[in-house]
Protein backbone atom coordinates (compact mmCIF):
# COMPACT_ATOMS: atom_id res chain seq x y z
CA UNK A 1 0.00 0.00 0.00
CA UNK A 2 0.97 3.33 -0.80
CA UNK A 3 0.70 7.11 0.50
CA UNK A 4 0.56 5.79 4.39
CA UNK A 5 1.78 8.90 5.39
CA UNK A 6 -0.16 11.11 3.53
CA UNK A 7 -3.50 10.42 3.42
CA UNK A 8 -6.30 11.38 1.54
CA UNK A 9 -9.71 12.92 2.49
CA UNK A 10 -11.21 9.34 1.43
CA UNK A 11 -8.66 7.51 3.40
CA UNK A 12 -9.55 9.80 6.83
CA UNK A 13 -13.50 9.37 6.38
CA UNK A 14 -12.77 5.91 5.70
CA UNK A 15 -10.36 5.24 9.25
CA UNK A 16 -13.15 7.61 11.12
CA UNK A 17 -15.71 5.28 9.62
CA UNK A 18 -14.39 2.55 10.70
CA UNK A 19 -13.11 3.55 14.24
CA UNK A 20 -17.08 4.43 14.58
CA UNK A 21 -19.16 1.41 13.53
CA UNK A 22 -21.96 2.52 15.41
CA UNK A 23 -21.48 5.94 14.44
CA UNK A 24 -24.46 6.99 11.26
CA UNK A 25 -22.82 10.53 11.16
CA UNK A 26 -19.21 8.78 10.57
CA UNK A 27 -20.81 6.51 7.95
CA UNK A 28 -22.69 9.47 6.32
CA UNK A 29 -19.50 11.56 6.15
CA UNK A 30 -17.54 8.95 4.19
CA UNK A 31 -20.06 8.67 1.67
CA UNK A 32 -20.37 12.13 1.39
CA UNK A 33 -16.52 12.52 0.95
CA UNK A 34 -16.78 9.87 -1.33
CA UNK A 35 -19.24 11.88 -3.77
CA UNK A 36 -16.96 14.88 -3.56
CA UNK A 37 -14.01 13.75 -4.46
CA UNK A 38 -12.34 13.01 -7.65
CA UNK A 39 -11.52 9.59 -8.19
CA UNK A 40 -9.99 7.36 -11.43
CA UNK A 41 -11.79 5.13 -12.95
CA UNK A 42 -10.04 1.92 -14.75
CA UNK A 43 -10.64 1.79 -17.87
CA UNK A 44 -10.60 -1.96 -19.95
CA UNK A 45 -9.31 0.35 -22.76
CA UNK A 46 -9.01 4.06 -23.67
CA UNK A 47 -12.23 6.44 -24.01
CA UNK A 48 -13.36 7.43 -27.49
CA UNK A 49 -15.21 10.94 -26.91
CA UNK A 50 -17.69 10.68 -24.15
CA UNK A 51 -17.64 6.70 -24.33
CA UNK A 52 -16.06 4.70 -21.49
CA UNK A 53 -15.95 0.87 -21.02
CA UNK A 54 -14.55 0.75 -17.34
CA UNK A 55 -12.55 -2.98 -16.81
CA UNK A 56 -15.17 -5.44 -15.00
CA UNK A 57 -14.31 -7.48 -12.43
CA UNK A 58 -16.41 -10.68 -11.03
CA UNK A 59 -16.69 -11.17 -7.53
CA UNK A 60 -19.11 -13.87 -5.63
CA UNK A 61 -21.40 -10.62 -4.87
CA UNK A 62 -21.61 -9.74 -8.21
CA UNK A 63 -19.20 -7.17 -10.92
CA UNK A 64 -17.67 -4.15 -9.39
CA UNK A 65 -15.65 -1.45 -10.98
CA UNK A 66 -13.00 0.05 -9.79
CA UNK A 67 -11.72 3.50 -8.65
CA UNK A 68 -8.66 5.23 -6.87
CA UNK A 69 -8.81 8.59 -5.42
CA UNK A 70 -5.12 9.00 -6.43
CA UNK A 71 -3.60 7.66 -9.88
CA UNK A 72 -0.65 6.70 -8.47
CA UNK A 73 -2.85 4.39 -6.95
CA UNK A 74 -4.77 3.17 -9.85
CA UNK A 75 -1.30 2.57 -11.32
CA UNK A 76 0.10 0.81 -8.32
CA UNK A 77 -2.87 -1.80 -8.59
CA UNK A 78 -2.91 -2.26 -12.61
CA UNK A 79 1.09 -2.77 -12.44
CA UNK A 80 1.89 0.30 -14.51
CA UNK A 81 0.02 2.66 -16.85
CA UNK A 82 -3.24 1.85 -17.64
CA UNK A 83 -6.00 3.96 -19.20
CA UNK A 84 -8.72 5.92 -17.13
CA UNK A 85 -11.16 8.43 -16.87
CA UNK A 86 -11.13 11.15 -13.92
CA UNK A 87 -14.12 12.34 -12.76
CA UNK A 88 -16.12 13.16 -9.09
CA UNK A 89 -18.02 10.54 -7.31
CA UNK A 90 -20.93 12.15 -8.24
CA UNK A 91 -20.52 11.55 -11.72
CA UNK A 92 -19.40 8.12 -11.35
CA UNK A 93 -22.09 7.10 -9.47
CA UNK A 94 -24.78 8.23 -11.11
CA UNK A 95 -23.49 6.81 -14.18
CA UNK A 96 -23.40 3.32 -11.81
CA UNK A 97 -27.25 3.78 -10.49
CA UNK A 98 -29.79 1.31 -11.57
CA UNK A 99 -27.07 -1.25 -13.81
CA UNK A 100 -26.44 -3.73 -10.73
CA UNK A 101 -22.79 -3.07 -10.29
CA UNK A 102 -20.89 -2.58 -7.81
CA UNK A 103 -18.02 0.04 -6.69
CA UNK A 104 -14.30 -0.85 -5.40
CA UNK A 105 -12.58 1.90 -3.80
CA UNK A 106 -9.02 2.15 -3.52
CA UNK A 107 -8.54 -2.18 -3.73
CA UNK A 108 -5.32 -3.61 -2.26
CA UNK A 109 -3.95 0.18 -2.67
CA UNK A 110 -4.85 1.77 0.55
CA UNK A 111 -6.41 1.50 4.08
CA UNK A 112 -9.64 2.64 2.78
CA UNK A 113 -10.07 -0.50 0.80
CA UNK A 114 -13.64 -1.08 0.01
CA UNK A 115 -16.59 -2.26 -1.56
CA UNK A 116 -19.60 -0.61 -2.26
CA UNK A 117 -22.45 -3.27 -3.53
CA UNK A 118 -24.98 -1.60 -6.03
CA UNK A 119 -27.68 -0.80 -3.88
CA UNK A 120 -25.20 1.40 -1.72
CA UNK A 121 -24.20 2.50 -5.16
CA UNK A 122 -27.98 3.55 -5.96
CA UNK A 123 -28.49 5.07 -2.50
CA UNK A 124 -25.82 7.44 -2.35
CA UNK A 125 -26.83 8.73 -6.14
CA UNK A 126 -30.31 8.99 -4.59
CA UNK A 127 -28.84 11.35 -2.21
CA UNK A 128 -26.89 13.42 -4.35
CA UNK A 129 -29.85 13.43 -7.15
CA UNK A 130 -31.89 15.82 -4.09
CA UNK A 131 -32.29 19.49 -4.91
CA UNK A 132 -33.02 21.88 -2.89
CA UNK A 133 -36.35 24.15 -3.13
CA UNK A 134 -36.09 27.74 -4.41
CA UNK A 135 -37.92 30.45 -3.38
CA UNK A 136 -37.31 34.45 -2.54
CA UNK A 137 -37.34 36.24 0.72
CA UNK A 138 -35.21 38.52 2.57
CA UNK A 139 -34.53 38.96 6.21
CA UNK A 140 -35.99 41.52 8.17
CA UNK A 141 -33.64 40.88 11.38
CA UNK A 142 -30.38 38.81 10.99
CA UNK A 143 -28.62 37.68 14.41
CA UNK A 144 -25.93 35.30 15.71
CA UNK A 145 -26.79 31.62 15.13
CA UNK A 146 -27.77 29.28 18.33
CA UNK A 147 -28.52 25.73 18.81
CA UNK A 148 -26.94 24.27 15.69
CA UNK A 149 -25.60 20.88 15.86
CA UNK A 150 -22.12 20.61 15.97
CA UNK A 151 -22.49 18.16 13.21
CA UNK A 152 -23.95 20.49 10.45
CA UNK A 153 -21.30 23.07 11.52
CA UNK A 154 -18.58 20.26 10.56
CA UNK A 155 -20.53 19.06 7.52
CA UNK A 156 -20.59 22.97 5.98
CA UNK A 157 -17.12 23.52 6.93
CA UNK A 158 -16.30 20.33 4.88
CA UNK A 159 -18.29 20.94 2.15
CA UNK A 160 -17.12 24.75 1.48
CA UNK A 161 -13.31 23.55 1.24
CA UNK A 162 -14.30 21.99 -1.79
CA UNK A 163 -15.77 25.07 -3.38
CA UNK A 164 -13.12 27.36 -3.82
CA UNK A 165 -13.53 29.95 -6.00
CA UNK A 166 -17.11 30.18 -5.93
CA UNK A 167 -17.80 32.48 -3.51
CA UNK A 168 -15.45 34.81 -1.54
CA UNK A 169 -16.91 33.78 1.79
CA UNK A 170 -20.44 32.82 3.58
CA UNK A 171 -22.00 33.86 7.06
CA UNK A 172 -24.26 31.49 9.12
CA UNK A 173 -26.71 33.10 10.76
CA UNK A 174 -30.29 32.82 12.45
CA UNK A 175 -33.29 35.26 10.47
CA UNK A 176 -36.38 36.51 11.12
CA UNK A 177 -38.22 36.94 7.95
CA UNK A 178 -41.40 39.29 7.12
CA UNK A 179 -43.82 37.22 7.49
CA UNK A 180 -42.73 36.07 11.25
CA UNK A 181 -40.81 32.77 9.97
CA UNK A 182 -37.63 32.24 11.93
CA UNK A 183 -34.58 30.20 11.03
CA UNK A 184 -31.06 30.06 10.29
CA UNK A 185 -29.63 31.05 6.63
CA UNK A 186 -25.92 30.77 5.23
CA UNK A 187 -25.45 34.25 3.10
CA UNK A 188 -22.72 33.76 0.42
CA UNK A 189 -20.76 36.87 -0.22
CA UNK A 190 -19.89 37.42 -4.49
CA UNK A 191 -20.75 34.62 -5.30
CA UNK A 192 -19.45 33.51 -9.04
CA UNK A 193 -21.82 34.16 -11.21
CA UNK A 194 -23.60 30.61 -12.74
CA UNK A 195 -22.37 29.30 -9.00
CA UNK A 196 -25.56 29.78 -7.39
CA UNK A 197 -26.97 26.08 -7.93
CA UNK A 198 -24.20 24.49 -7.17
CA UNK A 199 -23.33 26.51 -3.56
CA UNK A 200 -26.91 25.52 -2.46
CA UNK A 201 -26.30 21.85 -4.09
CA UNK A 202 -23.81 22.01 -1.42
CA UNK A 203 -25.52 23.35 1.39
CA UNK A 204 -28.06 20.83 0.98
CA UNK A 205 -25.98 18.10 0.97
CA UNK A 206 -24.31 18.88 3.83
CA UNK A 207 -27.93 18.96 6.01
CA UNK A 208 -28.54 15.12 4.40
CA UNK A 209 -24.52 13.80 5.32
CA UNK A 210 -25.03 15.19 8.54
CA UNK A 211 -27.85 13.37 9.18
CA UNK A 212 -29.78 16.45 9.43
CA UNK A 213 -32.36 16.15 6.25
CA UNK A 214 -34.97 16.89 7.94
CA UNK A 215 -33.85 20.03 9.23
CA UNK A 216 -34.02 23.48 7.24
CA UNK A 217 -31.55 25.64 6.71
CA UNK A 218 -32.04 28.47 3.79
CA UNK A 219 -29.35 30.00 1.42
CA UNK A 220 -28.84 33.41 0.21
CA UNK A 221 -26.87 35.23 -2.04
CA UNK A 222 -25.50 38.74 -1.46
CA UNK A 223 -22.94 41.44 -3.33
CA UNK A 224 -20.73 42.97 -0.79
CA UNK A 225 -22.22 46.10 -1.66
CA UNK A 226 -25.74 45.12 0.10
CA UNK A 227 -26.35 46.72 2.77
CA UNK A 228 -26.77 43.77 4.67
CA UNK A 229 -23.48 42.74 4.65
CA UNK A 230 -22.39 44.56 7.24
CA UNK A 231 -24.80 42.92 9.50
CA UNK A 232 -23.90 39.52 8.77
CA UNK A 233 -20.44 40.35 9.15
CA UNK A 234 -21.33 41.59 12.63
CA UNK A 235 -23.15 38.94 13.94
CA UNK A 236 -22.55 35.74 11.82
CA UNK A 237 -20.40 32.68 11.91
CA UNK A 238 -18.02 33.26 8.82
CA UNK A 239 -16.74 30.80 6.55
CA UNK A 240 -13.84 31.57 4.17
CA UNK A 241 -14.11 29.51 0.96
CA UNK A 242 -10.57 28.78 -0.33
CA UNK A 243 -9.04 31.25 -3.19
CA UNK A 244 -7.94 29.52 -6.30
CA UNK A 245 -5.21 31.12 -8.34
CA UNK A 246 -6.04 30.03 -11.70
CA UNK A 247 -8.85 28.27 -13.04
CA UNK A 248 -8.12 24.25 -12.96
CA UNK A 249 -8.30 22.75 -16.62
CA UNK A 250 -9.81 19.07 -16.37
CA UNK A 251 -9.45 16.49 -18.98
CA UNK A 252 -11.98 15.02 -20.56
CA UNK A 253 -14.05 12.78 -20.37
CA UNK A 254 -15.80 13.05 -16.56
CA UNK A 255 -14.47 16.45 -15.15
CA UNK A 256 -17.85 17.92 -16.70
CA UNK A 257 -21.06 17.17 -14.64
CA UNK A 258 -22.96 19.03 -16.98
CA UNK A 259 -21.54 15.98 -19.80
CA UNK A 260 -20.85 12.86 -17.66
CA UNK A 261 -19.31 10.16 -19.99
CA UNK A 262 -21.55 7.51 -21.69
CA UNK A 263 -20.91 3.89 -19.95
CA UNK A 264 -20.45 1.16 -22.37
Amino acid sequence: MTDAADPTPIDRAHARMEARPADDAARLRFYDTLGSSELFLLLDREAEGDRVTPRVFELETGPIVLVFDREARLAEFAGGIAPYAGMSGRVLVEMLAGQGIGLGVNLDVAPSAIVLEPASVDWLDAQLQQRPEEGEARPSEVRAPAGLPEALIEALDGKLATAGGLADLAYLVAVTYADGRRGHLLAFVDALPGSESALARAVHEALIFSGLEAGQLDVAFFPASDGIAPQLARVGLRFDLPRLADPVQRPAPGMNPEAPPILR
